[in-house]
């Protein structure tokens, strides 16, 4: 909420929540953590605490229990010397390859609420991971951790020996290829003669025809293929087509002249691999397929992927969000289906305690339903973290 200020009783029941936390739970340290920079935001603080190195788990562990930081970060890189006071000075040994997917990067997604949020980027990090990482690239899962973030969304953690050394310019080539950054429809679609006639002798192409990939061909051309024969079918099934075509972004007028173009006989044709050569129709189902396929990994054209950084700081494992208490938690690849961060990672008290909620507000919490007015409300302190993180309450 603009304009709000979270008081300083608010702020002490935070730092206290999560102190409690940190005393009653053993945080699992990264790996060659003594290499790694740490950095901390603390309740009530102003800036970020960083260059900071841990020689010893017990240090960590006790800077964790006697600080109790609002945020926890780690780098996702290795140094000689992590706690340097300059990038330069801690001499870099190489990093992972990081992949940050939160719905801010999701179009439109600030006109969502916050549970539709975590469903949608859910999607777009299942997406990143079996289509591109596992299948695309062919990392080998055993290199693969997922995590989800404690807030609005999901980290994963590439630590194939063979990446480590990657510079950020060729991390930036995996992101380009994931997102679908420079795609051409010359390298999805190829012409195809559909008839010829003879002229003096000699045979001339009396026909063409975009011929599209089988969707089961890998890699890009399989994925424009099944995106295009989806977005067919939703456009056909819809009992509002124009609307339909308007949620992928055509403009009401451009979607009547589409939607004419869209015969049954050419829907046909489409679904057999033959995309017509009409502009119109070309060029609207590779940028819609291409939409649907990528991954959304960037806030806009020009904010650089988290993946391209060398010296990126990520969320430690284990750790609290400041902004809503869930516990950052590391996902099984065969769990990641059935997931849920407002069952599987809201980790601290349930007694009760006394919170002002500055509006409404609905959300189900450990297979609880709270339908919240505004006001006084007696709420479980898991929930009470959750809305004085995201600034809409306050402890009474």
């Amino acid at each position: 909420m603009e304009n709000f200020i979270t008081s300083k009783e608010s702020l002490e029941f935070l730092k206290d929540a999560f102190r409690k936390y940190y005393e009653n739970n053993k945080i699992e340290l990264p790996d060659r953590f003594g290499r790694r920079e740490f950095a901390f935001v603390f309740f009530g603080g102003k800036g970020m605490m960083r260059h900071i190195g841990f020689e010893k788990k017990i240090h960590l562990t006790n800077f964790l229990k006697e600080k109790s930081p609002c945020h926890t970060y780690y780098s996702s890189a290795y140094y000689q010397m992590p706690d340097a006071a300059t990038m330069q000075e801690k001499n870099w040994m190489g990093a992972e390859l990081i992949f940050d997917l939160d719905s801010d990067h999701i179009p439109e997604a600030e006109k969502l609420g916050y549970v539709e949020q975590l469903k949608i980027v859910k999607k777009e990090f299942y997406k990143l991971v079996d289509d591109f990482l596992l299948n695309d690239f062919g990392f080998d899962k055993k290199y693969i951790e997922l995590y989800f973030s404690g807030g609005r969304g999901y980290h994963c953690h590439v630590k194939n020996p063979k990446i480590l050394s990657l510079d950020s310019n060729e991390r930036r080539e995996i992101v380009d290829y994931i997102t679908g950054r420079d795609l051409k429809d010359s390298l999805v679609f190829h012409e195809q003669v559909t008839g010829t006639k003879r002229y003096r002798g000699r045979s001339y192409p009396s026909g063409k025809t975009l011929k599209m990939p089988t969707p089961d061909e890998p890699g890009w051309q399989g994925r424009i293929s099944k995106g295009i024969i989806e977005i067919v079918n939703e456009i056909k099934k819809s009992e509002d087509p124009i609307e339909k075509l308007k949620e992928y972004g055509v403009k009401q007028t451009d979607a009547k002249k589409l939607l004419e173009d869209l015969s049954e006989e050419r829907v046909t044709r489409i679904k057999e691999g033959r995309l017509d050569q009409s502009k119109t129709i070309r060029k609207f189902f590779l940028n819609s397929a291409l939409r649907k396929t990528a991954v959304s990994m960037s806030a806009g054209e020009t904010d650089e992927p988290v993946t391209c950084d060398i010296k990126r700081l990520i969320r430690l494992p284990g750790s609290l969000h400041g902004k809503t208490g869930f516990k950052v938690e590391k996902i099984a690849l065969d769990k990641l289906h059935d997931f849920d961060p407002l069952e599987d990672v809201v980790v601290l008290s349930d007694d009760l305690v006394k919170v002002e909620l500055k509006q409404p507000f609905n959300i189900k919490m450990k297979g609880e339903e709270f339908n919240l007015g505004s006001g006084e409300q007696e709420l479980p302190a898991y929930l009470a973290v959750f809305l004085i993180g995201r600034k809409m309450a306050n402890i009474i």
